[in-house]
């Protein structure tokens, strides 16, 4: 693995607020949702959703998920994106709800909100927190093939 792609990712995924999600439903539709995210030091992703939006169903089925973060802030030619192979799955304990919480408040602010707030994701409350562990993660560098440029993945260490 190359140090400088494992950095690289590191910095867009901090830099970055919204991440692409895409599922797929029980017949292999494929969805794509972008949120609001947070990540904790095991670079697990955390999000807010109503837990009957499509990719909130299509998780309930199929946990298998693909995250992108994509710089598109920079100028044309020259974004950089990092590609996650993840497993996600609804928060139901209050305490994992708490500590999703906690990245999700401070992630803007940068300071833990100490309020306690995982009933406001139970219940019959219509939003649920999720968690993606990622499984595989890359970016793409240059490549070459038969004098034509490609794309070739680098695999990162997060």
């Amino acid at each position: 693995m190359d140090d400088k792609f494992n950095k690289r990712a590191k910095e867009i995924i901090e830099k970055i607020l919204y991440i692409t999600i895409a599922t797929a439903s029980k017949d292999g539709t494929p969805w794509n949702s972008p949120v609001y995210s947070a990540f904790d030091e095991g670079y697990n992703f955390y999000w807010a959703s109503d837990q009957n939006g499509q990719h909130s169903k299509n998780i309930a089925r199929n946990n298998k998920i693909f995250i992108v973060v994509y710089d598109s802030t920079v100028p044309e030619g020259t974004g950089e994106g990092v590609y996650i192979q993840a497993k996600a799955y609804m928060l139901t304990d209050p305490k994992d709800i708490e500590h999703a919480l906690s990245y999700l408040d401070g992630r803007v602010n940068k300071k833990k909100d100490k309020n306690t707030r995982a009933a406001e994701f139970q219940g019959n409350r219509p939003r649920r927190v999720y968690k993606a562990i990622p499984e595989k993660v890359w970016m793409n560098d240059d490549g070459e093939m038969n004098g034509f440029y490609i794309d070739i993945r680098k695999e990162v260490n997060l």
